[in-house]
């Protein structure tokens, strides 16, 4: 079972417990009121900042978009993406002065404390869904069935948030320690499908290695570059190039992948790909590649708008989200029949670091039109559609955390510049053959 499948499984709510832990009112800052950005970012933080608990560090996969608590007896699960996009939400928050900085720094240490020491692994890698409060692995519907996996692509994205955190945090030497054995304890090839160059998804204690596999374009582009990066176990770098780059074409777009926009969006957050290309300058320019992708999306919706009048120019996006009949991985081009007018706007926000020109327009009119219906506690709800049929209730924190990440690779490119300062990212495009466009 992959990633995604998992969180279809989950339905639409989970516990929530961490309630008397509030963020000071957005309100209170003149500036939030004009600046959408810095407004959504703020709201979006507030999610990491009341939904995650002090003592493992671990986040809630999921919430009730006006923070209430979820009926009590829920399954309180984290997810490991979740969490990684939190451990660099804290640095920003930090970085803006939004809460101080050691408060910041107690809240991440208790994370890498909790993944070094106390967090269930096997060869280095991390379950997919762990218990936000005791950290033991977690099951799709409750603490003790239906266990979840040890995941690859979401271990690499906590790895992601483990490595932004060492180096905002330089200076302390605890953490930069634990950072480094977390990174290095992983056995990457450990992970590779048989007799190949390919990533698996995952392993159980149960049915041992998972079936799928990282095998095309995905957001699994971090997933490799940590690996072949590994000072203690690397892949080789040859894994680079033997996943399929599977094209697309919509109208005048053509590019990679035909899998939903966050797969254009995720590794982005961390690894800055402007102006490098793979295969000595004259490969692929990924970060191109999600421009690309993002404004063949548009077009995809302003074309939809025939089937779905609430479709425009500005009102747009479909990415993995919550839907009125569950989580669903969706998105376009290609067409998915699930499609059914939702819009996700997510698909635009996460997108702002590379077209903001497009997703600034989209986030102001959805914002604009809908107000306070679907704009809140934690910014936008995770879904809706424009027709008024449905709004979603909850927010994912996957969703959040690409939207808060890529508004602030936008505004001053500082998850990019912390996370590409660590020896590791540099190594892994020299090794994978990447070359300044």
């Amino acid at each position: 079972m992959d990633r995604r499948t998992f969180l279809t499984l989950t339905g639409s709510t989970l516990a929530s417990f961490w309630t008397a832990r509030l963020l000071p009112s957005v309100s209170a800052s003149p500036a939030a009121k004009e600046d959408l950005l810095d407004d959504l970012q703020r709201r979006c933080f507030r999610y990491f900042y009341e939904q995650t608990d002090p003592g493992t560090g671990l986040t809630l996969d999921r919430a009730a978009a006006d923070g209430t608590p979820y009926t009590l007896g829920r399954r309180p699960a984290s997810n490991l993406t979740v969490t990684g996009f939190g451990l660099a939400a804290f640095c920003i928050a930090a970085d803006r002065g939004w809460i101080g900085r050691a408060e910041a720094a107690n809240q991440v240490r208790s994370a890498l404390r909790f993944f070094a020491h106390k967090a269930p692994h096997q060869m280095g890698w991390f379950y997919h869904w762990l218990h936000v409060r005791n950290g033991q692995r977690a099951g799709a519907f409750s603490v003790t069935t239906d266990l979840s996996e040890v995941s690859s692509i979401d271990t690499a994205f906590l790895l992601a948030g483990v490595l932004t955190v060492r180096q905002y945090f330089k200076d302390d030497k605890e953490m930069a320690d634990l950072a480094d054995f977390i990174y290095r304890r992983v056995n990457f090839p450990w992970m590779l499908k048989k007799d190949s160059l390919i990533l698996g998804h995952g392993w159980t204690p149960e049915k041992r290695f998972i079936d799928y596999d990282w095998s095309e374009y995905s957001e699994a582009n971090l997933l490799y570059l940590l690996a072949i990066a590994s000072p203690t176990h690397p892949i080789p770098a040859q894994s680079w190039y033997a996943w399929k780059r599977n094209p697309n074409l919509y109208g005048r777009y053509r590019y990679v992948g035909t899998t939903p926009l966050f797969t254009y969006q995720y590794s982005h957050a961390f690894f800055d790909f402007r102006r490098r290309r793979d295969k000595k300058g004259t490969g692929d320019d990924w970060f191109g590649n999600s421009v690309t992708a993002t404004h063949a999306h548009r077009q995809f919706c302003i074309d939809l708008a025939k089937k779905f009048p609430g479709f425009s120019d500005v009102i747009w996006g479909i990415t993995c989200s919550f839907s009125d009949e569950g989580y669903v991985a969706w998105g376009g081009p290609p067409f998915d029949p699930r499609i059914d007018g939702t819009v996700v706007p997510s698909a635009a926000a996460g997108s702002l670091m590379f077209a903001p020109e497009i997703c600034l327009p989209a986030l102001r009119a959805v914002k604009d039109l809908f107000g306070a219906k679907i704009y809140g506690r934690y910014g936008f709800t995770d879904a809706f559609q424009p027709s008024g049929k449905w709004i979603s209730q909850d927010v994912l924190g996957l969703n959040l955390g690409i939207t808060l990440l890529s508004a602030e690779n936008l505004r001053s490119g500082k998850p990019w510049s912390w996370f590409m300062a660590n020896p590791e990212a540099a190594r892994a495009l020299a090794l994978a053959d990447f070359r300044p466009d």
